[in-house]
C-alpha cells in the first residue's frame, strides 16, 4: 500500500484544500450553481475512475437536490433530454477538462458552453473542473478507500 498523497505532505494538501475552497466561492459568485458543480465533480470522477471521489460527489449532489435520475443517467447525458442548457454546458466542459488533449469535437463542446454560460460562469466551471481532476489524482494516487454507508451517508461499522 503506497502512503496517502494528502498525509504524507501535509503542507500540499492544505493548499489544495484552500483552493477547492477558492474555487467553490469563486464559482458561486460567478453564478455556476451547486449542482452544476457536482454535476462537474461527478463526471470527472466517473471518466477518471476515481471510486472515492464518486462516491463523495454522488452523495454531496444528491444533497444539492439533482435527482437520482440524473446521476444515474449521467454516463449518457448527450443521448437523453433530462438536462437542460446550463447542465449540459457544464457536462461539456467537465468532459474536455478531463479528456486532454482537447480535439476538435471538444473545443467545438467549450465554444457552445462558452455562449451558454458567458465569460465568468465558463471560467468558473473550468476551474471547477480543474479542481476535481487535482483531487481525483490525489484519491486515486492514495488508494483512499470507499466505506460501506447507510442511506444517510453514514459510514457502516
Amino acid at each position: 500500500m503506497r502512503p496517502y498523497v494528502d498525509k504524507s505532505m501535509p503542507e500540499a494538501w492544505q493548499a489544495a484544500l484552500a483552493l477547492s475552497s477558492a474555487v467553490r466561492d469563486g464559482a458561486a459568485q460567478r453564478g455556476v450553481t451547486p449542482q452544476e458543480s457536482e454535476l462537474i465533480k461527478v463526471r470527472a470522477s466517473q471518466l477518471n475512475g476515481c471510486a472515492f471521489c464518486l462516491d463523495l460527489h454522488s452523495r454531496e449532489a444528491r444533497q444539492s437536490g439533482i435527482p437520482q435520475q440524473k446521476l444515474d443517467m449521467l454516463p449518457a447525458w448527450r443521448e437523453t433530454s433530462l438536462y437542460g442548457e446550463r447542465e449540459r454546458a457544464v457536462l461539456a466542459i467537465a468532459e474536455a477538462s478531463t479528456r486532454l488533449p482537447l480535439t476538435e469535437e471538444s473545443a467545438a463542446d467549450l465554444e457552445g458552453a462558452l455562449s451558454v454560460l458567458g465569460e465568468d460562469a465558463f471560467a468558473a466551471a473550468e476551474w471547477v473542473a480543474i479542481a476535481i481532476n487535482a483531487f481525483n489524482r490525489i484519491s486515486i494516487l492514495s488508494e483512499h478507500p470507499v466505506r460501506p454507508r447507510d442511506a444517510d451517508g453514514r459510514v457502516i461499522r
